[in-house]
């Protein structure tokens, strides 16, 4: 269930989608999940510069938000998926906006531009 509590404050559309979707590490990680499933251990390494704590927190967050769904293997070592939530395959033609206005905006100041292989590992 989506917490409430922390989107009442929400006034307009926007600010309601950036309460769910916003931060440093948010969309790096719907971004990720895109196109499959993933393991924590996978996130950690491509999601960089983010503590464990910080990415537990984030998963825990876009869970709570009914934006990623995490699927636990009852194995022997635990094993942990998570993907994106039909509302979150929602939210990627939008991510895919934003990666296109980041390129050529990258490009306009002479930034250089990765790969799409060393973009997932941002």
């Amino acid at each position: 269930m989506i917490k409430i509590k922390r989107l009442t404050a929400a006034k307009c559309p926007v600010d309601y989608a950036f309460q769910r979707i916003g931060g440093k590490y948010k969309a790096r990680i719907l971004w990720l999940l895109k196109d499959e499933v993933r393991r924590y251990g996978e996130l950690r390494r491509y999601v960089t510069g983010i503590t464990p704590k910080m990415l537990s927190q984030v998963l825990r967050e876009l869970e709570d938000d009914q934006l990623i769904t995490r699927t636990v293997y009852f194995e022997v070592p635990p094993r942990v998926e998570y993907s994106l939530t039909d509302t979150a395959r929602e939210l990627i033609p939008a991510i895919i906006l934003i990666s296109t206005w980041g390129h050529e905006q990258m490009q306009h100041q002479g930034v250089e531009v990765m790969q799409e292989t060393e973009a997932e590992k941002m």
